[in-house]
């Protein structure tokens, strides 16, 4: 596996503009079943899957009689915004780009396969995917490594040489856990500061600006097999 190099990507939030829109699905999905929980939290929490989220936001010493219903309130709720999505601006190139430098291009979602199904079409870049993991792949979701692990099992990746992508705490504590050195977007409301202080190798403000300044992030480099190396939060 060490001749390939995988670029992984999360998607709410660092592809897609959705972060927000799961804040809202959130907390009203939990106010139907009398769990009032301030939209500030919900945001911090956006980006785990709902296994990791829950027992964030309501402890995991609660009862969790209701938990399948505010899954299920979410699901619903967040698929009201499914024809208003948008891919952030340069995501799009981003994913283009590095697959005509010779990365080996995943997504590694911890949405559902359903929800992944919508996000792939917002996205329209299919020939340049090679591989997509997410929530229903794996028994824990970011910040556990199992997504970041089981996206690179599907690419035939070594970590060493790879690379994850992503707007939130959870996806840097997951490639971390992996191994996988991570780049850092703010396009999902996590500052610059936050990330890295988390461990991200570097922070740009969106994939816009990660595709203009390429070439000096750990993805400027042309095919496989190189050493990572960044410059840094920028």
């Amino acid at each position: 596996m060490a001749d390939i190099a995988a670029a992984l990507f999360d998607v709410d939030g660092t592809l897609v503009d959705s972060t927000y829109l799961h804040t809202l699905a959130w907390a009203q999905a939990l106010a139907q079943f009398d769990r009032v929980v301030p939209m500030a939290r919900v945001h911090r929490a956006v980006g785990m899957g709902s296994d990791q989220l829950l027992d964030h936001l309501l402890g995991d010493e609660r009862g969790r009689d209701d938990d399948a219903g505010i899954v299920a309130a979410h699901a619903a709720l967040y698929a009201r915004f499914w024809p208003g999505l948008r891919p952030l601006p340069g995501a799009v190139g981003l994913l283009r780009e590095c697959a005509r430098r010779g990365w080996t291009v995943v997504l590694a979602s911890s949405a559902s396969s359903r929800e992944l199904a919508v996000l792939r079409r917002v996205l329209d870049c299919d020939e340049v995917i090679s591989a997509v993991t997410g929530a229903d792949d794996v028994a824990r979701s970011k910040p556990a490594p199992d997504l970041v692990e089981a996206a690179l099992g599907k690419a035939g990746a070594d970590r060493a040489g790879s690379v994850f992508v992503g707007d939130a705490v959870w996806d840097v504590r997951a490639a971390a856990r992996a191994g996988v050195p991570c780049v850092g977007v703010e396009s999902g409301g996590f500052s610059r500061l936050e990330l890295a202080a988390e461990g991200a190798s570097e922070v740009h403000r969106d994939a816009a600006d990660l595709l203009e300044h390429l070439d000096s992030s750990l993805l400027g480099r042309s095919g496989p097999g190189e050493a990572t190396s960044g410059t840094g939060p920028r």
